[in-house]
């Protein structure tokens, strides 16, 4: 069929693989594991009250005390966030008509320290302040940690390992990468706010029995991170002789 005047004719589509450049399509993978880089904890600060002046006031002092308090941990602190507040009213549960019994107060935060020595320290005093809850540690890594990078390389160096070997056993070497295809990196620990890790706190602390009891700080086993990465690659090989 001839072409139309004024077009060009498209070359044939040929295969991905042909008996001059046979084609290899492997995956490369790697599992790393890694100490966390960073300790996240949750803050539940909490107040009750017979009115919703009072509540609202007491959460106030309570959520600046547990402010300080994590702020006084200076560069070891590396993120400081306020999340969800609310101040509900409790009814009575007899009676006839709806009345207000009392109101309840909370606040929630989250705190995240590089330092574990003083992330151990911070999660008991915070818990010895009344109606404070705390949650974790969970671990992580950032998301810029060069963890990451080195198991993306670690995975393209074993893709590459692995179709060289498949060359071999055929009697030929690698002409070319074709493509090279990232199918995920992602850490295979606990998220963050989602699974608990080796140790986990949750208590509301009532006043201390004396101003001049300190409760000992809590000793942390920072739980090993696990970083997979995979990859898929294709080459070409020099044409073996079967």
């Amino acid at each position: 069929m001839a072409t139309p005047p004024g077009t060009e004719a498209l070359p044939p589509a040929l295969p991905y693989g042909t008996p001059d450049a046979p084609r290899i399509a492997v995956r490369g993978e790697a599992h790393l594991e890694v100490d966390p880089e960073i300790g996240r904890i949750g803050i539940t600060v909490a107040s009750r009250g017979k009115d919703r002046r009072s509540a609202l006031e007491d959460l106030t002092r309570r959520n600046t005390t547990a402010l300080d308090l994590v702020k006084s941990y200076g560069d070891a602190v590396e993120r400081l966030e306020t999340g969800a507040f609310s101040v509900r009213p409790e009814l009575t549960k007899h009676g006839r008509g709806e009345r207000i019994r009392t109101y309840h107060g909370t606040v929630h935060l989250t705190a995240e320290l590089t330092d574990f020595t003083a992330l151990g320290e911070l999660t008991t005093r915070l818990a010895d302040l009344d109606l404070t809850r705390v949650d974790g540690p969970w671990w992580d890594l950032r998301p810029d940690s060069p963890a990451h990078r080195r198991a993306r390389e670690q995975a393209v160096r074993e893709a590459v390992q692995r179709a060289r070997e498949y060359a071999a056993a055929l009697g030929t070497s690698l002409a070319a990468l074709v493509e090279l295809a990232d199918i995920g990196t992602e850490d295979g620990g606990p998220h963050p706010m989602q699974a608990a890790s080796r140790m986990r706190t949750m208590a509301f602390a009532e006043s201390a029995e004396s101003a001049e009891d300190t409760a000992t700080a809590l000793d942390l086993e920072p739980e090993r991170q696990h970083i997979y990465a995979q990859v898929n690659a294709r080459f070409t090989m020099r044409p073996p002789q079967l």
